[in-house]
């Protein structure tokens, strides 16, 4: 059953940035995630009638799971999206399952095994930052707060998918040193945050070489290198091969002129904001895919 009076209202489930800690995570290592203000919205648009979902392909298959029992008219789309072409992810399937336990009325952490159930894998990072929202550090199932970071986020170009390269990473066999070195970049990144994503850059990239993952791209590299041009750092988020890459500054000047220097190049930076939980606000708005 949905909650009493929940027609005409919307969940709001955040998207997720890996700051650091990939790969390594899916081997029980730590990993700090942020919560960010791009993901999935649910529109309850009746919460009587038998049970209909709505999503902008017709893939219902992380929000169907979660519905079940549920009656009601559940109109996904996507919140706050990024006009890019490509469309950068920030966890939509993650962000989708969560938004729809919520409007089920059902506990929002039932979205970390009805996610990895539909997924066949993954380590739930995507799904903790849609459920307690902010910083994170995640690992093994378990979520705690961190001080939150602001990082400037720049879009490669190109949209990559997750799954393959990390089945490729799974088969590889050598993976101890490196979650090991993971694990303690993540314990050293509040002492200093742009020397431990610098270091997580060159850790993620030797990794993916030793293990023939695709990774790198010319934009994330170009991204790359114009960070360090003024000071700072930025490596990919997430499983490389497009997608977006996270920047870190000590000097916010010197990120309002590196955000301007990727502009200049066709690299857009992305405005995110850090984002709560998934929760519930006053919505109700015409049925729409979009």
């Amino acid at each position: 059953m949905t909650p009493d009076s929940a027609e005409g209202r919307s969940v709001l489930a955040p998207g997720k940035l890996v700051i650091v800690g990939e790969y390594a995570v899916v081997d029980d290592a730590p990993a700090l995630v942020l919560a960010v203000d791009r993901g999935v919205r649910c529109d309850i648009l009746d919460d009587t009638c038998p049970l209909r979902i709505q999503t902008p392909d017709g893939d219902d298959r992380f929000v169907r799971p979660a519905l079940l029992g549920a009656s009601g008219h559940f109109v996904f789309r996507s919140w706050n999206p990024v006009a890019l072409p490509g469309k950068p992810g920030f966890g939509g399937s993650a962000a989708a399952c969560v938004a729809a336990c919520v409007a089920a009325g059902r506990p929002a952490t039932d979205a970390f095994t009805i996610h990895h159930d539909v997924q066949g894998s993954g380590s739930g990072v995507d799904v903790a930052a849609a459920v307690h929202g902010g910083m994170l550090r995640f690992q093994a199932g378990a979520a705690t707060p961190e001080p939150t970071v602001h990082p400037i986020v720049v879009y490669s170009g190109q949209s990559a998918r997750t799954g393959p390269r990390v089945q490729r990473y799974r088969a590889w066999a050598d993976r101890t040193r490196f979650v090991q070195a993971s694990a303690s970049l993540v314990d050293a990144f509040h002492d200093d945050p742009v020397t431990a994503l610098a270091e997580a850059a060159a850790l993620l990239a030797a990794m993916a070489a030793a293990a023939g993952i695709d990774y790198r791209t010319d934009g994330l590299d170009r991204i790359a290198a114009l960070a360090r041009a003024h000071g700072g750092a930025a490596k990919p988020s997430g499983a490389g091969g497009g997608d977006c890459a996270v920047a870190l500054f000590d000097d916010p000047e010197a990120g309002n002129a590196f955000a301007r220097a990727c502009a200049a190049e066709n690299l857009p930076p992305i405005d995110i904001t850090p984002a709560l939980g998934a929760h519930v606000v006053p919505g109700g708005p015409e049925p729409t895919s979009g």
